[in-house]
């Protein structure tokens, strides 16, 4: 059991419903009092006074979201099978769109590291008949890839995973953390992986470490870091998805993480799915968190560690 010194939320914290508001996926805070999130359609805004406003639409099917340490928001958009960024004018770069001609999957999550370079994973949920990323033996994969600028992408991780998801780089670029999450076949990878990150941004070789596994249950999705290195995970499930997900053991929410693997606390979420967490607030001390498109807050004792808060 957690001292009262380590506990990593308050004592009698519980989540707050802030609303069916459209919040499927990709929260991210902009430093400013803004939090952006998104559903199939949209990106939408939530101001510091709880007002929203639709920001983007179509969205282009937008899944995760972050701001780099310039303030500038990066999208990955599943529909056009890209990753994107919003320059301070308003135009919209295209940071990748193809590796060696092949178009990606459906662009997911993404993490910077400290100098600037883009990760992201690129799984494919649903319809797999137009999948064109294959290997040099021509097997599909759905690994993670880096950008160091726009157009110039390396795939760092290829069969290492099944079907990567939610991607972290830690505080130092000591590590990348990749969320395994193949929910669509019985006994697939539910497991949260952590990989050494060598400084020319490559994978080290051999590195690959479990973390945590969910085993049949529903497996993690978006990851995020505090301060302090614990690592947040949106997971589990409340009702169960037979015959791919039980909800036995492995409930909805978020499942605070030691960087060894021992969990540390549990955020319950009574919606299904909860699809991703970040830190925002005027210190950096709220979760917020999508779930089935409500959207839900929590405070927490340590600040959460961003590419903005690592610039400043």
């Amino acid at each position: 059991m957690l001292q009262a010194a380590d506990a990593v939320l308050p004592a009698g914290a519980k989540p707050r419903n802030l609303g069916s508001v459209g919040a499927g996926e990709g929260p991210a805070w902009d430093g400013k009092g803004t939090l952006y999130f998104t559903d199939e359609h949209r990106i939408t805004l939530r101001d510091s006074t709880g007002q929203i406003r639709i920001f983007r639409e179509p969205s282009n099917d937008g899944s995760g979201l972050l701001f780099d340490s310039q303030g500038r928001l990066m999208i990955c958009e599943g529909a056009t099978r890209r990753v994107t960024r919003i320059e301070p004018d308003g135009r919209t770069i295209v940071l990748a769109d193809r590796y060696q001609g092949m178009r990606f999957n459906s662009p997911n999550d993404l993490t910077i590291d400290s100098k600037g370079r883009i990760y992201f994973s690129d799984p494919r949920y649903g319809r797999r008949d137009d999948m064109e990323m294959r290997d040099e033996h021509g097997q599909l994969v759905e690994g993670v890839y880096r950008i160091d600028a726009p157009g110039k992408v390396t795939r760092i991780i290829g069969h290492e995973v099944d079907r990567a998801n939610g991607v972290l780089v830690s505080q130092r670029d000591e590590y990348l953390y990749v969320a395994d999450n193949d929910n669509n076949n019985v006994g697939a990878p539910r497991k949260l992986w952590r990989f050494g990150l060598r400084p020319d941004g490559s994978i080290e070789p051999g590195s690959r470490k479990l973390v945590f596994d969910w085993r049949n249950g529903r497996g993690p999705d978006g990851v995020k870091i505090d301060r302090e290195g614990r690592l947040y995970v949106a997971a589990g499930l409340n009702k169960p998805n037979p015959p791919y997900e039980t909800a036995d053991k492995f409930k909805g929410g978020v499942y605070i993480i030691s960087p060894e693997g021992k969990l540390l606390d549990f955020i319950p979420i009574p919606v299904d799915e909860v699809t991703n967490c970040a830190f925002g607030g005027p210190d950096w001390k709220t979760l917020f968190i999508t779930a089935g498109g409500t959207l839900w807050s929590i405070p927490v004792n340590t600040a959460g560690w961003t590419p903005l808060t690592r610039a400043n």
